[in-house]
């Protein structure tokens, strides 16, 4: 993936803190340290968007389609 050039504007104690960790040497350089955040705040919002629409299935009528049909097409399958 391509990377792109950005400006942004961020608070003075965070800044800090980001060097810290780059001083440490848990990131190489800010950016990557500022990539990885943003990185991991996407994946976090991608999961609650998903537990959210998770929340919103009804159990019993999925576990009714998941197992419709099935008892006519078991006896067709091979004993393993």
């Amino acid at each position: 993936m391509s990377s792109v050039k950005v400006a942004i504007t961020i608070d003075s104690g965070m800044l800090e803190r980001v060097d810290g960790l780059v001083a440490k040497k848990f990131y190489p350089n800010r950016s990557r340290a500022i990539q990885s955040a943003v990185s991991e705040k996407l994946a976090q919002i991608e999961r609650n968007r998903l537990a959210a629409e998770c929340a919103k299935l009804d159990p019993k009528f999925e576990k009714a389609l998941a197992e419709e049909g099935l008892g006519q097409e078991l006896d067709a399958w091979p004993e393993y």
